[in-house]
């Protein structure tokens, strides 16, 4: 994500950064709409796939406030969307896919071979309906499970926020929907995901 600013992005003239991350809307859009209300000022929203028809309805609720970048899942089907998408965010080197593509439901390592690949810093992902931030071998993985139909314990529509410090420095949460308010569960953040190498 680049800004107006002479074409540089915002962290490294020392401003903050803020990114809602979200995935697998399956077209019931309602919570994913109130999060856009109700999250603040975003610089970029990124939607990690399984939108189904839905881009130019997200677009509109966007209203030109903040970009908005998503790609296809495995249920977007006809989409002109692109299936993958890398960029990059202050200094780090972004990589977003749905990640069925990878067998992410089975585990991390297509998944992190491809990302070692492309030289990814961090990587954003979907398909499990499980939120998920994880570092493995230097780069960040991060889900943020589904607005729709999530499958984690307690089962709470979720979402992630990246924040990018005036440092540089990103650092990321997983949120909830809960009763149409946004809250944290700490106890409820997935840590574990796959067969992890040692």
């Amino acid at each position: 994500y680049q800004s107006s600013r002479q074409g540089t992005s915002q962290s490294e003239k020392g401003h903050s950064v803020k990114i809602l991350v979200v995935s697998d809307t399956h077209r019931y859009n309602s919570n994913l709409y109130t999060v856009m209300r109700s999250v603040g000022k975003i610089d970029l929203m990124l939607h990690c796939g399984d939108i189904e028809g839905c881009e130019e309805e997200i677009l509109r609720k966007a209203d030109n406030a903040y970009p908005v970048k998503m790609v296809a899942g495995n249920n977007d089907f006809f989409s002109s969307l692109p299936s993958e998408l890398e960029f990059k965010i202050g200094r780090y080197n972004v990589w977003v896919t749905h990640g069925h593509h990878y067998g992410v439901s089975m585990g991390n390592e297509m998944l992190l071979d491809e990302a070692k690949d492309r030289k990814a810093d961090i990587v954003f992902f979907g398909h499990t309906h499980t939120p998920l931030i994880k570092e493995i071998e230097g780069i960040t993985f991060v889900n943020p499970g589904s607005l729709t139909h999530p499958r984690q314990m307690g089962r709470l529509p979720s979402f992630v926020i990246m924040d990018i410090d005036d440092n540089g420095e990103a650092h990321f949460t997983i949120n909830y929907l809960e009763d149409n308010e946004i809250v944290q569960r700490p106890g409820q953040q997935i840590s574990e995901w796959g067969m992890q190498r040692q």
